[in-house]
């Protein structure tokens, strides 16, 4: 490919998908928050960040808040890395897609 030739995007290959995941689920979580109507709402706090075969759980305030399959997830870890930002549709609430952000616990 040439100089100006375009890149492909890494977040469309389900290894980098699962990897993401992998590395993701270690993770003990603050709170979770997610934007309705222009506002950020904490949706849930004290959880933590599962992986169970080919699902993505998203656990909080004794609750899942978010269940998808890795393949459709899309996440980022924010620049701070205090966080990150999974979009993908919620199985656990009747497969619409969300956006939220999940904050870490920072262990000092």
């Amino acid at each position: 490919m040439g100089l100006f030739g375009k890149k492909k995007d890494p977040s469309t290959n389900k290894k980098f998908r699962r990897e993401m995941a992998e590395s993701l689920a270690k993770h003990h979580l603050r709170y979770v928050t997610e934007k309705k109507d222009g506002v950020d709402e904490v949706i849930g706090r004290e959880g933590g960040l599962n992986l169970r075969g080919d699902e993505f759980i998203v656990f909080a305030s004794g609750e899942v808040i978010l269940r998808c399959r890795v393949d459709e997830m899309q996440a980022w870890e924010l620049l701070s890395k205090e966080g990150v930002v999974i979009t993908a549709p919620d199985l656990e609430h009747g497969g619409i897609e969300r956006t939220i952000i999940a904050y870490y616990v920072y262990y000092r």
